[in-house]
């Protein structure tokens, strides 16, 4: 299933020109080479880009996320879905420019030759389109013509989806004709000298003059000369009679065994490799695999390119084959889609698009299917909750129906399905079992969370911004605020609008520090050998703090973990904190992201040396008395005021991150809130996905069970990518939300 270019790449930057072309550009696939030298973006799009703009593209992607690797070649490879108003015509006339850009950066004499072609189009009786084009009539035409139609069918028939015939001709050159006409005027200049000549040469000939005599000469023969063929009577002969055999004697061939699988061309006996070996031009070879994309498309000289994609589920290989049209019956009615097929070709890289195909096949026979057919052996049936279909965008490929029949065909009482914010598979579904199957279809749906119920400020809203405030930030073994280990806490104390202490220590954990968060924060296990434990530590904090009201950013994640810790350490402290994310994204709504750094810039407060507890607190020291002053010419002077003026719009929710969830229907009041939920999302809050704030779940809950989805992959993804902290900590906190641990 295709998606949205911007919704895979969001964090792309892009010119204004190219944003609105992306907008509603899909992506196809995404291919990586085995040593990870070349990435494709294989994108769709409505509209005709030009190539200029694709190269544009390349090397954002390439600047944006292979800026460290000089060894990664990144290629955008383009299809257009356009409308019937495309004619072949048109096609050529609007992207007439990018071709030969195009064609000029591939060939300059490919170039030289388009350039001085003329282009005729017409349609036969038949209805078929064609483009002739003439070429000048010169040698290098003649030997590059076949390069040059090979370039305009893959970019107008497979890239722009025009079904036309190229067909290709001649005209004279203007070299050609001047010479023809200098030719013309010489002979006429020579034929106009030889009349004269013949004139005074009749006037001045002697009449006793014998023409025989004078052409004796030339009637002599030199026969001393003889070919060979004379001497043999016109025939060599080199043949010896003692030798038994004549040995220029057609020998008899020995009788060829027909093979009554064979599907085309001759037969062969080699074995097959497996396709993910083939790397590269890897010459003659022989594979095996089941047909999964057919398309015959003709062409120019009464042909027909027949292309298909053969896959013996360790790769894909796309296969081609140049068919006259008078055999082309005969091969329909023996090769179809979803055989399984075993031939023998070359696989050689094509000169265009740089991809290795199978073409040349002297053979195609047919095999059984060699697919291992999965079973379910187990005693006690699982029941999948969370099930995809075709309908989930990216995530599911199989038609319900198929799912269902494969399930029971398992031995599974039940199945939920849970495609991403739609409920469309739900009549088939329905279809798939009936009244008498022991099966169970459970209907439920994934839906995009947004928590428009969490507060900027939590605690007592009484409290003032005269009170004093610990802004404080901690560095952590991990990301789950209940399990993981501090290992430094670092905060700074703000009283009367003014920073008055500071508190900065390490914290020694009981298991080594991972490998990742000493990438991040450049805390190593030798820097907390000699600090004290979290039973130390932590009382000092306590007191550092008082009845001071916390801030952070991303307050939840650090937060979480004091608390975590003060309860089993049989602490008590019950705080009021204030989160700076939400009051960034409050206060200042043009951002469209409020990672610490990015907020710091905007207020233009320096950062130095983040993912150290110690600095990143005196950061968000200073911005939350930025924060402090904006909110006072705003007449807010309370942490309840805050929470009031700062609470999520509709358009806050359309922007705002949303986290997946699973919601199940118990019973047909819970199928009808799941509806309602479905509808209120794609009607009220779709912004790229279908958006549905938290408070309309709840008051919507009947009939319905919430679960996690897969948030566990998703937070694992973002670790590994390095999102930002906002985004990890949400992510975080959605499973206190669901009340389950994400490992």
């Amino acid at each position: 299933m295709a998606q949205k270019f911007l919704d895979l790449f969001r964090e792309i930057k892009l010119d204004t020109s190219l944003q609105t072309i992306l907008e509603k550009s899909e992506i196809i696939r995404i291919s990586d080479s085995k040593d990870h030298s070349l990435f494709c973006v294989y994108i769709k799009a409505p509209v005709l880009i030009p190539k200029r703009k694709i190269w544009e593209l390349e090397g954002i992607i390439k600047k944006q996320y292979f800026s460290n690797s000089d060894k990664v070649t990144v290629r955008v490879k383009e299809k257009f879905d356009l409308t019937d108003s495309y004619t072949p015509r048109r096609i050529y006339s609007d992207y007439r420019d990018s071709i030969l850009e195009e064609i000029r950066a591939h060939n300059m004499l490919l170039f030289q030759l388009l350039t001085r072609a003329d282009t005729i189009f017409d349609d036969d009786s038949e209805g078929r389109s064609h483009m002739t084009l003439v070429l000048e009539d010169t040698m290098i035409a003649h030997e590059q013509q076949d390069q040059l139609y090979h370039i305009l069918d893959k970019i107008l028939c497979e890239r722009c989806g025009s079904r036309v015939i190229i067909d290709i001709s001649y005209k004279e050159t203007e070299d050609k004709l001047n010479r023809e006409k200098a030719e013309e005027e010489i002979k006429k200049r020579v034929q106009a000298i030889g009349e004269q000549l013949d004139n005074a040469s009749e006037e001045g000939t002697s009449s006793d003059t014998d023409p025989k005599d004078a052409s004796s000469d030339d009637k002599k023969v030199d026969v001393s000369k003889s070919s060979d063929k004379t001497k043999t009577g016109g025939k060599k002969t080199f043949y010896n009679p003692s030798v038994s055999e004549n040995p220029y004697q057609k020998k008899t061939r020995a009788p060829i065994i027909k093979d009554p699988n064979l599907l085309y061309g001759k037969a062969f006996s080699e074995e097959a490799i497996d396709i993910s070996d083939i790397t590269g031009e890897y010459g003659e070879c022989v594979v095996r695999g089941q047909i999964i994309f057919l398309d015959f498309r003709e062409i120019r000289g009464e042909r027909t390119i027949i292309t298909f994609h053969i896959t013996d589920f360790t790769d894909t290989i796309a296969c081609k084959i140049f068919s006259k049209n008078e055999y082309l019956d005969s091969i329909k009615n023996k090769i179809h889609n979803g055989d399984f097929i075993k031939l023998k070709g070359e696989a050689e890289e094509d000169r265009y698009d740089k991809e290795v195909v199978i073409s040349r096949i002297s053979g195609i026979t047919s095999i059984p299917s060699f697919k291992t057919e999965r079973m379910d052996t187990e005693a006690s049936k699982r029941v999948e909750l969370h099930c995809h279909t075709k309908m989930s965008d990216m995530d599911g490929v199989s038609d319900v129906k198929d799912i269902i029949k494969m399930a029971k065909k398992w031995g599974h009482k039940a199945l939920a399905i849970t495609d991403h914010g739609v409920v469309q598979s739900f009549p088939d579904a329905d279809h798939a079992v009936s009244g008498d199957d022991d099966f169970k279809v459970i209907y439920g749906c994934e839906i995009y969370l947004v928590d428009d119920e969490k507060k900027i400020a939590s605690g007592d809203e009484s409290i003032g911004f005269d009170h004093d405030f610990v802004v404080f930030d901690i560095e952590t073994t991990g990301l789950n605020a209940a399990s993981v280990q501090i290992i430094e806490i670092g905060a700074v104390k703000f009283s009367g609008g003014e920073i008055t202490d500071r508190f900065s220590v390490f914290v020694k954990p009981t298991v080594p520090i991972p490998y990742r968060i000493v990438e991040i924060t450049g805390i190593t296990d030798q820097m907390v050998a000699d600090a004290d434990p979290i039973e130390v530590v932590l009382p000092k904090f306590r007191e550092f703090c008082g009845d001071s009201v916390l801030v952070a950013h991303n307050a939840d994640f650090d937060t979480g973990c004091v608390r975590a810790w003060c309860n089993r350490l049989g602490i008590d402290w019950d705080f009021t904190y204030v989160d700076t994310v939400p009051m960034s994204r409050f206060l200042l709504p043009g951002l469209s992201r409020f990672k610490l750094d990015q907020v710091a810039k905007e207020l233009g407060v320096e950062l130095i040396d983040h993912h150290r507890a110690v600095n990143d607190a005196e950061c968000t020291a200073h911005i939350f008395e930025k924060f402090i002053i904006m909110l006072s010419e705003r007449n807010i002077s309370t942490l309840g005021e805050l929470n009031d003026r700062g609470s999520m719009t509709e358009s806050d929710i359309r922007k705002a991150h949303a986290n997946h969830c699973i919601v199940l229907a118990k019973n047909d009041m819970g199928r009808i809130n799941l509806y309602k939920i479905v509808s209120e999302s794609h009607l009220k809050y779709f912004s790229r996905t279908p958006k549905i704030p938290k408070s309309y779940v709840n008051a919507n809950r009947e009939g319905l069970i919430i679960g996690s989805a897969c948030e566990a992959g998703e937070l694992f993804q973002a670790i590994l990518t390095g999102k930002d902290d906002a985004q990890i900590a949400r992510i975080v906190s959605f499973y206190d939300y669901l009340e389950i641990q994400p490992d």
